[in-house]
């Protein structure tokens, strides 16, 4: 975790006994400091060894030597959302290090003071990385920093846009710098398959991200230069695409076991669900392979630079967002109301899932306006999403029940034990549909109350 700090900042006292020493290190970063600005610390160490600390993650990564000054291949590739084919170059730091200790005595947490660029300059960031603390001692420090007058960086290489000037342009400018953030903060752990500290997966967060953003751009098309946004959106569909086939496969392996265990009292076969999970391992290295092929394409840098920069904007854009926005976010909300009323419990899986669509881009169009409209965006925006889970639950339980048949057919159709593992399977998840469907109505007859939904009339 880094932090930006003032001319005046004094580290508060964090060492108890812990004791200060002296650090000299040399950072690698691009030429205008982009992994800086981002909260991300490579460095190399007098012994030649490397780290790298990520902006969310407490622990850093460490490296062996690969020759002075060579950046190992895959921290290298770590960076590459920050650095966007820049080269990184060394750059000389003296650190000021103090040593969280515990009460027994063990270093939780090493807090470094880093002078700006070169020797003998005051200090301008503060990095925090855990040794044998816990997350929640990195909360601690961090608090501590933060009441010493220390500012926890965010992603600053993603251009403003301009002033905050309450224009309708503005925050539709916010509102894709959001989505970007996301996609740029969970590169690093794609690359890495790396688990989340918090024990989100960054493929989920990446495919969030970008589903928003391709969202956002259909929604607001209205203020944006369609020669700069249709473009842009056809190209996240593609990193889209790769990312939803990796969430699938993880979505699929968690629910099996889930699944298997919803009721212990009538177990299923667990040697037939264990290689109905190892086929699914399999399918999810293919998955990630091909995820990792798209984040090394060539088109994937270009991607993020057109991201990171000011949106295009046209229209009404310079209009008070009050005034333009209800009205965009109108269209999708009619498509929502239109579609979930339609519904009933005999349609297909397939139209039920037609409208689990039509409830995200309708959340993230009411989440987008909230702070501009009120509180009542803000409140329809969590009924759309309480919606939105129970045909999420029926999508991925009508997904599931088709898979776990799919694969007993594919391991090996004389398996009896195999069949009736996946027969049983099947009636489990196909139950969970009929359960959503009875449970939607209600839950809709919320979502469409008026004191949240009279802004869009």
């Amino acid at each position: 975790m880094r932090f930006l700090v003032g001319d005046g900042f004094t580290l508060p006292d964090l060492a108890g006994p812990g004791g200060v020493v002296t650090l000299d290190a040399t950072l690698h970063d691009t030429p205008d400091g982009a992994l800086a600005h981002a909260g991300v610390s490579l460095r190399q160490h007098h012994d030649g060894t490397w780290s790298l600390l990520l902006p969310g993650r407490g622990h850093e990564l460490c490296r062996p030597a690969a020759g002075a000054g060579v950046v190992p291949p895959d921290l290298r590739d770590a960076v590459t959302a920050f650095a966007r084919g820049s080269d990184l170059a060394a750059v000389r730091a003296v650190r000021q290090a103090v040593h969280v200790l515990s009460a027994a005595g063990g270093v939780q947490a090493e807090v470094r003071v880093l002078s700006a660029r070169g020797t003998g300059r005051r200090p301008r960031s503060v990095e925090v990385s855990l040794v044998d603390g816990a997350p929640g001692d990195l909360t601690r420090i961090a608090d501590q920093l933060s009441a010493a007058g220390a500012a926890a960086t965010d992603l600053s290489g993603i251009a403003d846009g301009g002033a905050d000037d309450g224009s309708a342009g503005a925050v539709v400018a916010g509102t894709l710098r959001a989505g970007v953030a996301r996609i740029l903060r969970h590169d690093a752990f794609a690359r890495l398959r790396e688990t989340m500290p918090n024990g989100d997966t960054p493929v989920h967060q990446m495919r969030v991200g970008t589903r928003r953003l391709r969202s956002d751009l259909q929604t607001f098309q209205a203020l944006l230069d369609p020669a700069w946004s249709r473009p842009l959106r056809a190209e996240l569909g593609r990193l889209a695409g790769a990312l939803g086939g990796a969430r699938d496969v993880e979505v699929l392996r968690a629910r099996l076991h889930v699944t298997a265990a919803a009721d212990p009292l009538v177990p299923v076969d667990a040697d037939a669900v264990g290689r109905i999970d190892a086929a699914l391992a399999g399918r999810q290295d293919t998955a990630l392979s091909a995820l990792d092929e798209a984040l090394r394409s060539p088109r994937y840098v270009p991607l993020l630079d057109a991201l990171v920069r000011p949106p295009r904007l046209a229209g009404r854009h310079a209009s008070p967002a009050a005034r333009v926005l209800p009205g965009l976010v109108r269209k999708p909300w009619r498509q929502l109301v239109a579609g979930a009323e339609a519904l009933r419990p005999d349609l297909p899986d397939d139209d039920w899932h037609e409208v689990r669509k039509l409830a995200k881009r309708a959340r993230y169009a009411a989440d987008a306006v909230a702070w501009i409209v009120g509180p009542e965006a803000a409140v329809l925006a969590k009924r759309i999403a309480k919606a939105q889970k129970v045909l999420g639950e029926h999508q991925d339980a009508a997904t599931a029940a088709d898979t776990w048949l799919f694969v007993a057919r594919f391991l090996d159709r004389g398996d009896h034990r195999l069949a009736v593992t996946a027969g049983r399977l099947f009636e489990r998840e196909r139950a969970a549909v009929t359960r959503a469907r009875a449970a939607f109505p209600a839950v809709w007859a919320v979502v469409g109350e008026e004191n949240t939904t009279a802004w869009l009339k």
